[in-house]
């Protein structure tokens, strides 16, 4: 790489790393990696879809005989122990060393899992967060979380390692199928309610351009920087999810339960966005939510065209007992991160999470 220095200018953002969120990017990303973590070797990882759609550009940018591309298939499923070791394994046949630094090429599942390699990998290398989906643009790559799931949930094992740089190109989003688009926008709607109603207001408002241009609606780029700056400044005052930024799993606990009793046949969003409902839903029986809340909710999913109810044929005790294993859970009793209303969350006293009954949370479930 020559070295040069990007003329994309980061996001003003209390973290360490730089935050690019700008359409093309992507074609500074040589100059970006050159400034922040450059390397003897770059082990860029991806899945099997979006290196079809951008591998070859990408690896074409890096030094040939210093680069080279692993990739595994798509899905949730593969974000596990074995996977883990499987890359680890590929990176010392090839020879890399601590003087290597991962790219980690596409949606969550490889923000994840690069990350948790990187995180492990001679006992930490450097890590270039490159997110593909809106979902990881807003949620994954932000944070330094990086993990693989286990057969008892999503996320168990895991480590806390910052990326070096994040760098989001709202262009990317043209290959992604309309689905997984939508699956983001839940995630947006997310940090609307635990921290910004102004910003709520104007995702809501957004998604009226989003239904008709889709990934080239101009929103893009400014809505996703908004949801960055939320992210960024719950993370910077919580850096272990320890208190504060325990608010970015609203919705979560359902969702991860709906995920896992499906097999994960789900998308996150639309898991997400289910969850937010019956969660809000238990925020206002539980008289710690306003009214209305829901109903606002409702509004944002269904105007993203998202799903807003358990899918049939889930047993609702069957969800209720995959909750058990939410890692918010303390002495055996499952918490709920819950809204006091848009923009707002219940402190608990400092703790950002109150335990729930779960005959409250099976009577939500069997209720409209």
């Amino acid at each position: 790489m020559d070295g040069a220095p990007a003329s994309a200018r980061p996001l003003d953002l209390p973290v360490s790393y730089p935050v690019y969120v700008e359409r093309e990017v992507v074609r500074q990303l040589p100059a970006i990696i050159d400034q922040v973590a450059p390397a003897h070797r770059y082990a860029v990882i991806s899945d099997d879809q979006v290196a079809h759609h951008h591998g070859a550009v990408l690896l074409d940018a890096l030094p040939a005989d210093r680069a080279r591309l692993f990739t595994i298939p798509a899905g949730e499923h593969e974000k596990t122990r074995e996977r883990w070791a499987q890359l680890t394994d590929h990176l010392l046949a090839w020879g890399a060393g601590r003087d290597t630094t991962v790219i980690a090429f596409g949606g969550g599942v490889i923000g994840d899992l690069a990350g948790f390699v990187a995180a492990t990998f001679m006992r930490g290398v450097a890590v270039v967060q490159v997110p593909t989906t809106l979902l990881a643009m807003v949620d994954a790559s932000v944070g330094g979380k990086t993990a693989v799931d286990t057969a008892h949930g999503k996320n168990l094992v895991g480590a806390f390692h910052d990326p070096s740089a994040v760098v989001m190109d709202p262009a990317l989003l043209r290959t992604l199928p309309p689905a997984d688009l939508r699956s983001g926008l839940a995630e947006m709607i997310k940090h609307g309610v635990i921290a910004d109603a102004s910003y709520f207001d104007a995702v809501r408002r957004g998604l009226d351009d989003i239904a008709v241009e889709g990934a080239n609606a101009s929103v893009f780029t400014s809505l996703i920087a908004g949801s960055v700056r939320i992210k960024a400044a719950v993370v910077s005052e919580d850096r272990r999810e320890d208190g504060l930024r325990q608010t970015l799993n609203f919705g979560h606990t359902i969702a991860h339960a709906i995920e896992r009793v499906l097999a994960y046949r789900i998308l996150h969003g639309e898991a997400v966005g289910i969850g937010m409902v019956v969660e809000s839903r238990l925020a206002e029986r539980l008289g710690v939510a306003k009214p209305g809340l829901t109903g606002a909710v409702l509004d944002a999913l269904h105007r993203a065209g998202l799903p807003v109810r358990v899918p049939e044929g889930i047993d609702p005790q069957a969800l209720v007992s995959a909750t058990k294993g939410d890692k918010k859970n303390r002495a055996g009793a499952v918490r709920y991160v819950l809204p006091r209303c848009i923009g707002e969350m219940e402190p608990a006293e400092g703790r950002w999470s109150v335990p729930v009954r779960d005959d409250d949370v099976l009577d939500v479930l069997r209720g409209p």
